[in-house]
């Protein structure tokens, strides 16, 4: 299973990073935990210089930006093939 979690204070750009990941999980068809990280003192442990952020398996793959599906997918199928 991944573990996707998405960091930053749960303003809309973060919402909408969310919202992405969730429906490339769902294209996917993946077992996946989505997690909001929204405590500056947990979120600021990964190297994000800007949110909102995107970690899969506690690798940081984007920060201070919002990602298109298509770079999700290809970031989640990299996770599973690292697995």
């Amino acid at each position: 299973m991944l573990t996707i979690k998405v960091l930053g204070s749960g303003c809309a750009n973060c919402k909408k990073v969310e919202a992405t990941a969730r429906q490339a999980v769902a294209t996917l068809g993946l077992d996946a935990e989505v997690q909001k990280i929204t405590d500056p003192a947990e979120y600021m442990r990964y190297p994000v210089l800007a949110t909102p952020g995107l970690v899969v398996n506690e690798k940081l793959v984007c920060s201070g930006r919002i990602p298109s599906e298509a770079e999700i997918t290809t970031w989640l199928a990299n996770a599973l093939e690292a697995q």
